[in-house]
């Protein structure tokens, strides 16, 4: 490559995941502007295209052809091409392929900018009336079972709202499973069609959003919203789980730590919610 000529840009554009009017100018204007745009389905992204008669060239870059894309992408952005990444709907790299791309883009030593716009993570969470202040995100669950059940047994002792992805055909075995680990008046929003006509956020329990799909035939993708525990019911099992053990034993784990002996009752007063004379008395 000639040492003058530089290298492409690539650009994460933001797209609507539902109403075509929620796309922001800038990203018109990229994809008006760039040599080629990278689709994860060029027949979803071209309704988008023809709506404001971009004729920019579509290729397709998903989960099923990404190792054999990728590096046909990254020479196009290397020979100084520019290039706009997008995803069936909102923002790329989240739950899709796109992660890929930019990992190779930034050992290329390609420029990559990201320009903001929708994300159903976000417009769920905001519409579900759920704690926004702390949150994660896990996308869609696992189908490994070991990484999947890792997943639900960090959930089940979260003190902060976690927001999945989920696919109508799974959709209520995963509300069942939530509610067996969870409980069923562990919290849950259940949104779909969201920005569109028919938008929804349900507010239910665990135990009601099962009953309600029992019922109901799940349709199109959902965005599922799950209260964080109670921290104060997060504080009553952990004392209760230090209320097994002696309070000798309870001891002796600060003190293999480093701890002073006052140290360690103070801290063993904390975990058992009771008074450091207490813990003196018990000792005694």
């Amino acid at each position: 490559m000639n040492r003058e000529q530089k290298t492409g840009v690539l650009y994460l554009c933001a797209t609507p995941i539902g109403n075509l009017e929620d796309v922001t100018l800038r990203v018109l204007r990229i994809l008006q502007e760039v040599d080629v745009i990278a689709a994860e389905d060029t027949r979803q992204s071209v309704k988008l295209l023809n709506h404001y008669e971009i004729k920019t060239p579509l290729v397709s870059y998903h989960e099923h052809n990404k190792r054999e894309k990728t590096p046909i992408l990254i020479q196009r952005l290397l020979s100084g091409e520019t290039m706009a990444l997008v995803t069936d709907a909102g923002t790329p790299a989240i739950s899709d392929p796109g992660e890929d791309l930019v990992k190779a883009c930034y050992e290329a030593g390609i420029p990559v900018t990201s320009l903001p716009g929708p994300a159903a993570v976000i417009t769920a969470l905001t519409l579900s009336g759920m704690d926004a202040r702390r949150f994660t995100f896990e996308g869609f669950l696992p189908m490994d079972k070991k990484e999947r059940q890792a997943v639900l047994e960090r959930l089940q002792s979260s003190t902060c709202t976690t927001i999945f992805y989920e696919a109508p055909h799974r959709l209520l075995k995963t509300l069942q499973l939530f509610e067996e680990l969870l409980g069923g008046e562990r919290r849950i929003a259940v949104c779909k069609e969201l920005t569109k006509k028919h938008e929804t956020a349900l507010p239910f329990t665990c135990a009601e959003a099962v009953a309600y799909f029992t019922e109901q035939e799940p349709k199109g993708e959902f965005v599922l919203v799950v209260a964080g525990m109670d921290p104060k019911e997060q504080q009553r099992q952990q004392q209760e789980k230090w209320q097994e053990m002696s309070v000798e034993d309870h001891m002796k784990v600060y003190l293999e730590q480093g701890f002073t002996k006052k140290d360690a009752m103070k801290a063993v007063a904390k975990d058992r919610g009771v008074s450091k004379r207490d813990i003196y008395a018990q000792l005694i």
